[in-house]
């Protein structure tokens, strides 16, 4: 594990000052130069990625949400399809394998890694898609693929700038990534702060913008062709509008005054289209 301090170096500019992320005290550090924001973990324990967290850590209840989940990855595939038409496709920490059922349904030849066994069990013997029960850095995997994609997973890494090298090495000649991390500009987390349900420090290490995340990416040896974001209630099915979790999302949308579920960049989620360079 990367071990990361109110001293390190930033991941991006290599500066070494930094200064607390939020006027509340929190383990989240910007830099001042480049506006990066990591997490200090000098006191915390290595995240687990056990059963607990797919139950009432990171998510809640996973197993029990396939409905949900299903229609994220059908939003997703959309986005990825309006820009893209790979007949092959890698998902790097594909969870329960929900993207990857739906990229096969539509047609393209799909799997996966994940680094959580309940994860990676379920996704291979519920849904039936092909994945690599093992961490991205250390699997050997055979490439190329048309899209490589990562959601919600470069925030949790110890170190994004050797998983994007990596991800670069498996994608073909024209090919695409494409990734989704949580927005720390977002317009939510400008109203919530600390309280800000994307943040999650005890499982996200590093904490982009659409400026900062495009910075990486370009700097790992791709061309960036798209990067907006899109807020929770992008991913929030119709016949759920109305619950108790919507209507947060609702209310914190009235605070921050930015009622678009997409947007250059105040969504809580950024995403972004990339192709690999030369």
């Amino acid at each position: 594990m990367t071990t990361i301090t109110d001293r390190a170096p930033c991941l991006l500019c290599a500066s070494s000052r930094s200064i607390p992320a939020f006027t509340h005290p929190s383990p989240l550090r910007r830099c001042p130069n480049c506006g990066l924001v990591s997490t200090t973990l000098e006191a915390t324990p290595t995240p687990s990625y056990g059963e607990g967290y797919f139950f009432d850590g990171g998510y809640r209840s996973y197993f029990a949400r396939a409905t949900q989940w299903r229609y994220e990855a059908r939003q997703r595939l959309r986005w990825l399809r309006g820009s893209a038409r790979p007949r092959t496709l890698f998902e790097i920490g594909c969870a329960g394998g929900f993207f990857l059922e739906a990229a096969r349904d539509a047609g393209i030849a799909a799997s996966g890694v994940e680094a959580s066994e309940p994860a990676a069990r379920y996704a291979h013997d519920v849904l039936g898609v092909p994945v690599v029960g093992a961490r991205f850095e250390d699997a050997d995997l055979d490439g190329p693929f048309d899209a490589v994609c990562a959601f919600h997973v470069l925030e949790h890494v110890d170190d994004p700038r050797a998983f994007l090298v990596k991800a670069r090495e498996l994608i073909a000649s024209g090919g695409w990534l494409a990734l989704e991390v949580p927005n720390i500009e977002s317009a939510a987390a400008h109203a919530d702060g600390i309280k800000w349900p994307g943040l999650q420090p005890q499982y996200h290490r590093w904490h982009f913008a659409p400026p900062t995340l495009t910075r990486l990416v370009e700097e790992t040896g791709f061309r960036v062709t798209d990067c907006d974001t899109v807020s929770a209630r992008f991913y929030t099915r119709p016949a759920r509008r109305v619950t108790t979790d919507a209507l947060a999302g609702l209310r914190a949308a009235v605070r921050s005054r930015s009622f678009r579920t997409v947007d250059p960049r105040s969504g809580d989620h950024v995403r972004l289209l990339a192709g690999p360079l030369p």
